[in-house]
């Protein structure tokens, strides 16, 4: 190559320019243009944020080439969440020299390493670590040797979407740093997106990295105090407000789309790279106010004590919420166990789709509502799905559903009556329900409150099922955590359209909302009244059998507490009574 093209080469934004026009792809954007920049010039310890689509993968892939063009014997270390996408970058930077003429002499000779998982470049001398090695983050990196890291999205929505998942991440990159050479020129560049407000990306600036941001929207005075010296200058200097900062990858609009298929947390994380948190305000509710226990199908405590001390804190159930979420159990249980007062389920029903007829069914003792089940199909309004349904309510004796009657106006209500009646085995009251105010602020305006006076106790079983279910959806649903019932609760918004999906969690608050009238009751007041309850029917019963004074004061209708008073009745021995 002319030795003026040598030494423009040496600016890694013109060879990425080259490599742009040999793919027949339009010249790089100028947010393209200033990560490409950031690679070659930045601290040798960075951290990339830049939102879903602008290439920076591509970017990096032509950057490794830029490394190895200039010093072949380099030795680079690239590591995805799973060993596919590690084995694609890998891929498409073989691929690349392959194709590119210019970059023909860095292509495998006979006898040298030449595979998708590792290859070596033409000059390479013999090594035993390859010019360029793909791994999986949690398969082989024991035993690599590198002078240069690329991790490439390791955090997925899979393998960070619990406190348990966030922290093996967290250990499991540690390692890079016993893989790197011991050489002042080695570095690691993470490329990402956040998947969880409690992202890996937040915490790596405690480990000596900088990161720099690329939104996808000039953001406003408030995101640019949060983001800090971490945005991009060439974003920081843009006045627009809300624009697109890369027009000529995502309009506007294109933005807009996207934001309502995402929502508007998870457009957050994906295009605006913001993990910024205020939890009392932005996510007000909160896993950890929740009492776990295992409960019983048909009685309850009268009172059930909470406390958020380490001794009742439960490690082994998944948690879907943030880092400072977590499960409890009953400090303490007081009273009787008395059987429930109401069992109620409520249905958000779907067409079929990617949407779930999702249900939850709570039950309630006293002031305390406890959620014994819930779920979701996608099975539509099928009978396989109404029978799904009605074994559910039969299982735990509900007396009332309540229907969301939004979706289709009132028909799925009327395709289920047949299915709730004696003959089939299983008869309660159906009821539909109609709501006009915005979604995010019901749901919290009617859940906060219980949950804050810790109201609201978990069966460990639901808890469980949640995460299974979920798990069988990440692998085969685009953002299949979000179906997740706790993942719904803890990530839910004031703001309109926060939720990918909130069919759960529509159901678990359309649910309690039945049972808030109920909830204005003093818990200790109530047992008190019960405990007279219950001496009053005894007193009922020793004295209309026995006293035939009393009989005839209680059919003329005195009550039995003014019966004892005036005809001299004592309590004694329990609920033992006899005459004074």
């Amino acid at each position: 190559m002319p030795q003026d093209i040598n030494e423009r080469l040496k600016d890694f934004r013109y060879f990425l320019f080259l490599i742009w026009k040999h793919l027949d792809l339009p010249d790089p954007t100028p947010i393209q243009v200033d990560i490409a920049a950031y690679l070659q010039h930045g601290p040798k310890r960075k951290v990339i944020e830049a939102f879903r689509g602008v290439g920076k993968s591509w970017i990096t892939a032509a950057y490794v080439l830029y490394r190895l063009y200039h010093n072949p014997q380099l030795k680079i270390l690239v590591v995805s969440a799973s060993k596919e996408r590690a084995d694609n970058f890998s891929t498409f930077t073989l691929r690349l020299i392959n194709d590119v003429p210019w970059l023909a002499h860095l292509a495998p000779k006979q006898g040298q390493r030449n595979s998708k998982i590792s290859f070596d470049v033409g000059p390479a001398k013999p090594d035993q670590s390859p010019s360029v090695k793909s791994v999986g983050l949690f398969g082989q990196l024991t035993g690599s040797r590198a002078d240069i890291i690329i991790a490439d999205d390791v955090e997925t929505p899979m393998n960070s979407y619990t406190q348990g998942m966030r922290d093996k991440l967290r250990e499991a990159v540690k390692e890079f740093d016993a893989i790197l050479k011991p050489d002042p020129g080695t570095e690691i560049t993470y490329l990402g997106t956040p998947q969880t407000a409690m992202s890996l990306y937040n915490v790596l600036g405690e480990r000596g990295y900088h990161t720099r941001i690329w939104p996808a929207r000039v953001p406003n005075d408030e995101l640019r105090a949060w983001y800090g010296k971490r945005l991009a200058k060439i974003i920081s200097q843009m006045e627009d407000t809300g624009k697109s900062t890369d027009p000529k990858r995502f309009s506007d609009r294109d933005l807009a789309e996207r934001e309502a298929s995402y929502g508007r947390s998870g457009f957050a994380l994906q295009f605006m790279l913001d993990t910024s948190l205020s939890d009392a305000e932005k996510f007000p509710l909160r896993t950890t106010d929740f009492t776990v226990m295992n409960l019983n199908p048909d009685l309850a405590p009268e009172k059930i004590v909470w406390a958020a001390e380490p001794q009742n804190k439960i490690n082994d159930l998944p948690n879907m919420g943030f880092d400072t979420d977590a499960w409890y159990s009953p400090m303490a249980l007081q009273g009787e166990w008395r059987p429930y007062d109401m069992s109620v389920m409520f249905i958000d029903p779907s067409g079929r789709g990617a949407d779930a007829t999702a249900w939850v069914i709570l039950k309630s003792q006293g002031v305390n509502l406890y959620l014994v089940s819930a779920g979701g199909h996608r099975m539509g309004y099928s009978d396989m799905g109404m029978a799904l349904l009605q074994s559910e309510a039969k299982k735990y004796k509900v007396n009332y559903i309540l229907v969301e009657s939004n979706f289709g106006d009132g028909m799925f209500t009327q395709l289920m009556k047949p299915f709730f009646t004696e003959e089939r085995g299983y008869a309660c009251t159906i009821e539909e329900v109609r709501s006009n105010k915005q979604k995010e602020l019901r749901i919290i305006d009617t859940l906060e409150p219980l949950m804050n006076q810790h109201r609201i106790i978990v069966d460990r079983s639901v808890i469980e099922k949640d995460y299974n279910d979920t798990q069988e959806l990440v692998g085969t649903l685009e953002n299949g955590f979000a179906y997740s019932l706790f993942y719904q609760l803890t990530h839910i918004t004031k703001d309109r359209g926060s939720l990918v999906h909130d069919d759960q969690l529509d159901a678990f608050a359309g649910c309690a909302a039945k049972f808030v009238e109920l909830m204005s009751a003093d818990q200790d007041v109530l047992m008190e009244i019960r405990k007279e309850e219950d001496i009053e029917a005894d007193a009922l019963i020793f004295l209309t059998e026995t006293d035939p004074a009393a009989f005839d004061l209680v059919c003329l209708g005195h009550q039995p507490k003014d019966v004892i008073q005036k005809l001299g009745i004592t309590a004694r021995h329990g609920k033992k009574w006899t005459q004074a």
